[in-house]
Protein backbone atom coordinates (compact mmCIF):
# COMPACT_ATOMS: atom_id res chain seq x y z
CA UNK A 1 0.00 0.00 0.00
CA UNK A 2 0.99 3.81 -0.43
CA UNK A 3 -0.34 6.83 1.17
CA UNK A 4 -1.12 9.69 -0.76
CA UNK A 5 -1.50 13.18 0.54
CA UNK A 6 -4.88 14.71 -0.34
CA UNK A 7 -4.98 19.09 -0.60
CA UNK A 8 -7.19 21.07 -2.19
CA UNK A 9 -8.81 24.90 -1.64
CA UNK A 10 -6.21 26.11 0.83
CA UNK A 11 -3.61 28.66 1.36
CA UNK A 12 -1.49 28.61 -1.56
CA UNK A 13 1.89 29.18 0.80
CA UNK A 14 0.91 26.02 2.14
CA UNK A 15 1.54 23.81 -1.13
CA UNK A 16 5.57 24.01 -0.39
CA UNK A 17 5.93 23.51 2.92
CA UNK A 18 3.59 20.54 2.65
CA UNK A 19 5.22 18.95 -0.06
CA UNK A 20 8.11 18.77 1.90
CA UNK A 21 6.83 17.75 5.41
CA UNK A 22 4.92 14.59 2.90
CA UNK A 23 8.11 13.67 1.48
CA UNK A 24 10.15 13.21 4.82
CA UNK A 25 7.04 11.49 6.02
CA UNK A 26 7.26 8.95 3.52
CA UNK A 27 4.01 10.09 1.76
CA UNK A 28 4.32 8.19 -2.19
CA UNK A 29 2.70 10.72 -3.43
CA UNK A 30 0.62 14.24 -3.13
CA UNK A 31 -2.77 15.02 -5.17
CA UNK A 32 -4.81 18.00 -5.73
CA UNK A 33 -7.77 18.73 -7.33
CA UNK A 34 -8.20 21.12 -10.84
CA UNK A 35 -10.94 24.13 -11.15
CA UNK A 36 -10.04 26.36 -13.60
CA UNK A 37 -13.22 28.89 -12.79
CA UNK A 38 -16.53 29.25 -10.80
CA UNK A 39 -19.66 30.21 -12.71
CA UNK A 40 -21.83 32.36 -11.04
CA UNK A 41 -24.82 30.39 -12.02
CA UNK A 42 -24.94 26.78 -13.27
CA UNK A 43 -27.68 24.32 -14.75
CA UNK A 44 -26.39 21.19 -12.74
CA UNK A 45 -26.44 19.90 -9.92
CA UNK A 46 -22.74 19.87 -7.86
CA UNK A 47 -22.60 15.62 -7.41
CA UNK A 48 -19.85 15.62 -5.14
CA UNK A 49 -21.74 17.11 -1.93
CA UNK A 50 -25.18 15.48 -0.71
CA UNK A 51 -27.29 18.37 -1.09
CA UNK A 52 -25.89 19.65 -4.41
CA UNK A 53 -24.52 22.61 -2.86
CA UNK A 54 -21.69 24.14 -4.51
CA UNK A 55 -21.13 27.43 -2.61
CA UNK A 56 -18.06 26.53 -0.50
CA UNK A 57 -16.44 26.66 -4.27
CA UNK A 58 -17.17 30.60 -4.31
CA UNK A 59 -13.84 31.99 -4.02
CA UNK A 60 -11.67 28.95 -3.37
CA UNK A 61 -7.90 29.06 -4.22
CA UNK A 62 -6.95 26.64 -6.66
CA UNK A 63 -3.43 26.73 -8.56
CA UNK A 64 -3.07 24.89 -11.78
CA UNK A 65 -1.74 21.60 -10.68
CA UNK A 66 1.11 21.15 -13.85
CA UNK A 67 2.43 24.55 -12.24
CA UNK A 68 2.00 23.39 -8.48
CA UNK A 69 3.77 20.34 -9.09
CA UNK A 70 6.62 21.69 -10.81
CA UNK A 71 7.41 23.92 -8.08
CA UNK A 72 6.83 21.39 -5.77
CA UNK A 73 9.32 19.06 -7.13
CA UNK A 74 12.44 21.07 -6.95
CA UNK A 75 11.47 21.10 -2.87
CA UNK A 76 11.41 16.88 -2.95
CA UNK A 77 13.05 13.88 -3.56
CA UNK A 78 10.75 10.98 -4.13
CA UNK A 79 7.08 12.08 -3.44
CA UNK A 80 4.76 11.80 -6.72
CA UNK A 81 2.21 14.35 -7.84
CA UNK A 82 -1.01 13.30 -8.82
CA UNK A 83 -4.11 15.14 -10.49
CA UNK A 84 -7.70 14.09 -9.24
CA UNK A 85 -8.59 14.71 -11.23
CA UNK A 86 -7.89 17.28 -14.11
CA UNK A 87 -10.82 18.36 -16.32
CA UNK A 88 -10.18 16.21 -19.47
CA UNK A 89 -12.43 17.17 -21.96
CA UNK A 90 -12.69 20.98 -21.12
CA UNK A 91 -8.67 21.56 -22.43
CA UNK A 92 -7.31 20.53 -25.70
CA UNK A 93 -6.05 17.22 -25.89
CA UNK A 94 -2.60 18.00 -27.84
CA UNK A 95 -1.94 21.44 -25.38
CA UNK A 96 -2.28 19.01 -22.72
CA UNK A 97 -0.44 16.32 -23.65
CA UNK A 98 2.54 19.08 -23.89
CA UNK A 99 1.62 19.90 -20.16
CA UNK A 100 2.02 16.08 -19.07
CA UNK A 101 4.76 15.72 -21.06
CA UNK A 102 7.02 18.71 -19.91
CA UNK A 103 5.87 18.08 -16.07
CA UNK A 104 6.86 14.48 -16.40
CA UNK A 105 10.47 14.84 -17.91
CA UNK A 106 10.73 17.61 -15.58
CA UNK A 107 10.17 15.35 -12.69
CA UNK A 108 11.52 12.74 -13.74
CA UNK A 109 8.53 10.61 -14.17
CA UNK A 110 6.88 11.50 -11.07
CA UNK A 111 3.79 12.65 -12.21
CA UNK A 112 0.45 10.42 -12.30
CA UNK A 113 -2.81 12.22 -14.55
CA UNK A 114 -5.54 11.96 -13.12
CA UNK A 115 -8.50 12.51 -14.97
CA UNK A 116 -11.93 12.94 -15.02
CA UNK A 117 -15.18 14.53 -16.81
CA UNK A 118 -16.80 17.83 -15.56
CA UNK A 119 -20.13 18.41 -13.91
CA UNK A 120 -20.35 22.05 -15.21
CA UNK A 121 -21.90 23.05 -18.80
CA UNK A 122 -20.31 26.51 -18.00
CA UNK A 123 -16.86 25.46 -18.01
CA UNK A 124 -17.06 23.69 -21.22
CA UNK A 125 -18.39 27.03 -23.00
CA UNK A 126 -15.66 29.27 -21.08
CA UNK A 127 -12.98 26.74 -22.84
CA UNK A 128 -14.95 26.60 -26.07
CA UNK A 129 -15.71 22.71 -25.51
CA UNK A 130 -18.79 21.27 -26.41
CA UNK A 131 -20.87 19.66 -23.48
CA UNK A 132 -22.67 16.99 -25.33
CA UNK A 133 -19.41 15.51 -26.57
CA UNK A 134 -17.50 15.34 -23.57
CA UNK A 135 -17.69 11.48 -23.47
CA UNK A 136 -17.02 10.52 -26.88
CA UNK A 137 -14.10 13.33 -26.84
CA UNK A 138 -12.72 11.63 -23.79
CA UNK A 139 -12.08 8.59 -24.88
CA UNK A 140 -10.45 9.99 -27.88
CA UNK A 141 -8.38 12.32 -25.42
CA UNK A 142 -7.20 8.80 -23.68
CA UNK A 143 -5.93 7.57 -26.70
CA UNK A 144 -4.08 10.75 -28.23
CA UNK A 145 -1.77 11.57 -24.88
CA UNK A 146 -0.55 8.32 -24.35
CA UNK A 147 0.06 8.65 -28.76
CA UNK A 148 1.77 11.77 -28.46
CA UNK A 149 3.95 10.31 -25.39
CA UNK A 150 6.14 7.72 -27.46
CA UNK A 151 8.05 10.78 -28.84
CA UNK A 152 7.38 9.64 -32.48
CA UNK A 153 5.32 10.88 -35.28
CA UNK A 154 1.78 10.49 -34.35
CA UNK A 155 -1.87 11.59 -35.72
CA UNK A 156 -5.42 11.19 -35.22
CA UNK A 157 -8.41 12.05 -37.37
CA UNK A 158 -12.06 12.14 -36.25
CA UNK A 159 -15.10 14.02 -36.25
CA UNK A 160 -13.81 15.55 -32.87
CA UNK A 161 -10.24 16.23 -33.53
CA UNK A 162 -8.06 16.05 -36.49
CA UNK A 163 -4.39 16.07 -35.52
CA UNK A 164 -1.69 16.39 -38.73
CA UNK A 165 1.60 14.38 -37.97
CA UNK A 166 2.94 15.79 -35.11
CA UNK A 167 5.48 14.98 -32.19
CA UNK A 168 7.16 16.57 -29.10
CA UNK A 169 9.60 17.09 -27.42
CA UNK A 170 10.74 16.10 -24.64
CA UNK A 171 8.95 13.39 -23.38
CA UNK A 172 9.11 10.85 -20.25
CA UNK A 173 10.67 7.84 -20.36
CA UNK A 174 7.60 6.16 -20.44
CA UNK A 175 4.00 7.43 -20.90
CA UNK A 176 2.62 8.60 -17.36
CA UNK A 177 0.37 6.59 -15.60
CA UNK A 178 -3.29 7.46 -16.20
CA UNK A 179 -6.11 6.81 -13.91
CA UNK A 180 -9.39 7.42 -14.07
CA UNK A 181 -12.36 9.10 -11.44
CA UNK A 182 -16.15 9.08 -11.66
CA UNK A 183 -18.78 7.39 -10.30
CA UNK A 184 -21.22 5.67 -13.32
CA UNK A 185 -21.26 2.53 -14.89
CA UNK A 186 -19.82 3.85 -18.29
CA UNK A 187 -16.63 5.85 -16.13
CA UNK A 188 -15.46 2.31 -14.96
CA UNK A 189 -15.61 0.72 -18.42
CA UNK A 190 -13.96 3.73 -19.91
CA UNK A 191 -10.92 3.39 -17.55
CA UNK A 192 -11.07 -0.31 -18.15
CA UNK A 193 -10.39 0.12 -21.76
CA UNK A 194 -7.77 3.33 -21.67
CA UNK A 195 -6.19 3.80 -18.42
CA UNK A 196 -4.10 2.16 -15.89
CA UNK A 197 -6.45 2.48 -12.87
CA UNK A 198 -9.38 4.42 -10.87
CA UNK A 199 -10.21 6.95 -7.83
CA UNK A 200 -12.36 6.01 -5.76
CA UNK A 201 -13.91 8.67 -3.53
CA UNK A 202 -17.06 9.10 -1.48
CA UNK A 203 -17.74 5.19 -1.15
CA UNK A 204 -18.41 2.97 1.50
CA UNK A 205 -16.28 0.06 1.51
CA UNK A 206 -18.74 -2.42 0.44
CA UNK A 207 -19.35 -0.23 -2.63
CA UNK A 208 -15.61 -0.49 -3.35
CA UNK A 209 -15.02 -3.97 -3.25
CA UNK A 210 -18.41 -3.65 -5.43
CA UNK A 211 -17.02 -1.34 -7.80
CA UNK A 212 -13.32 -2.79 -7.96
CA UNK A 213 -14.86 -6.51 -9.07
CA UNK A 214 -16.96 -4.23 -11.88
CA UNK A 215 -13.94 -2.47 -13.01
CA UNK A 216 -11.85 -5.99 -13.18
CA UNK A 217 -14.71 -7.69 -15.05
CA UNK A 218 -14.18 -4.85 -17.80
CA UNK A 219 -10.81 -4.91 -17.83
CA UNK A 220 -11.30 -9.04 -18.77
CA UNK A 221 -13.67 -7.92 -21.36
CA UNK A 222 -11.07 -5.68 -22.96
CA UNK A 223 -8.20 -8.35 -22.71
CA UNK A 224 -6.14 -6.03 -20.60
CA UNK A 225 -6.89 -7.99 -17.38
CA UNK A 226 -3.14 -8.61 -17.11
CA UNK A 227 -1.45 -5.11 -16.97
CA UNK A 228 -0.68 -3.62 -13.99
CA UNK A 229 -4.17 -1.98 -11.87
CA UNK A 230 -3.70 1.11 -9.63
CA UNK A 231 -6.88 1.97 -7.27
CA UNK A 232 -6.99 5.03 -5.42
CA UNK A 233 -9.38 5.57 -2.84
CA UNK A 234 -9.99 8.12 -0.27
CA UNK A 235 -11.24 6.18 2.93
CA UNK A 236 -10.95 7.27 6.47
CA UNK A 237 -8.48 4.98 8.58
CA UNK A 238 -7.35 5.02 12.11
CA UNK A 239 -5.70 1.91 12.60
CA UNK A 240 -3.29 -0.31 10.52
CA UNK A 241 -5.75 -2.97 10.27
CA UNK A 242 -7.89 -0.49 8.71
CA UNK A 243 -5.15 -0.42 6.24
CA UNK A 244 -4.77 -4.04 5.48
CA UNK A 245 -8.38 -4.55 5.12
CA UNK A 246 -8.78 -1.74 2.55
CA UNK A 247 -5.64 -3.38 0.32
CA UNK A 248 -7.13 -7.11 1.10
CA UNK A 249 -10.35 -5.22 -1.29
CA UNK A 250 -7.75 -4.46 -3.61
CA UNK A 251 -6.56 -1.07 -2.84
CA UNK A 252 -3.11 0.22 -3.73
CA UNK A 253 -2.91 3.46 -2.73
CA UNK A 254 -4.89 5.37 0.57
CA UNK A 255 -5.90 9.13 -0.05
CA UNK A 256 -5.61 10.29 3.71
CA UNK A 257 -5.99 13.99 5.00
CA UNK A 258 -6.20 16.02 7.94
CA UNK A 259 -9.55 17.81 6.90
CA UNK A 260 -12.89 18.27 4.75
CA UNK A 261 -11.66 19.87 1.66
CA UNK A 262 -15.59 20.61 0.99
CA UNK A 263 -15.59 23.22 4.40
CA UNK A 264 -13.37 26.02 4.98
CA UNK A 265 -10.01 25.35 5.66
CA UNK A 266 -9.42 26.32 9.84
CA UNK A 267 -6.12 24.51 10.36
CA UNK A 268 -2.85 26.77 10.07
CA UNK A 269 0.09 25.21 8.25
CA UNK A 270 1.77 24.19 11.62
CA UNK A 271 -0.88 22.25 12.53
CA UNK A 272 -1.00 20.48 9.24
CA UNK A 273 2.96 19.63 9.12
CA UNK A 274 2.98 18.24 12.31
CA UNK A 275 -0.71 16.15 11.52
CA UNK A 276 1.31 14.95 8.09
CA UNK A 277 4.93 13.77 10.31
CA UNK A 278 2.46 12.21 13.00
CA UNK A 279 0.67 10.04 9.96
CA UNK A 280 4.41 9.42 9.05
CA UNK A 281 5.57 7.95 12.11
CA UNK A 282 2.00 5.79 13.24
CA UNK A 283 0.77 4.82 10.07
CA UNK A 284 3.69 4.25 7.07
CA UNK A 285 6.87 3.42 9.34
CA UNK A 286 4.67 0.77 11.10
CA UNK A 287 3.17 -0.46 7.66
Amino acid sequence: MRFTLSESMCDIKHYIPLARAADEAGFAIFSTGDSILYPESTSERYPYTDSGDRTFLDGAPFIDPFQLFAAMSVVTTNLQFQTGVLKTPIRDPVLTAKMVSSLASFTDDRFILGVGLDPWPEDFHACGEDWATRAARMDEILQIIPGLMTGEYFEWHSEYYDIPRIKMCPVPAKCPTIIYGGHSKPAYRRAAQYTDGFLFIGVTEEQLAERIGLLKHYRREFGRENRPLMIAAGMPVSTIDDVRRLEDIGVTDLNVGYRNHYLPDTMTLQQKIDWVHRFGDEMIARY
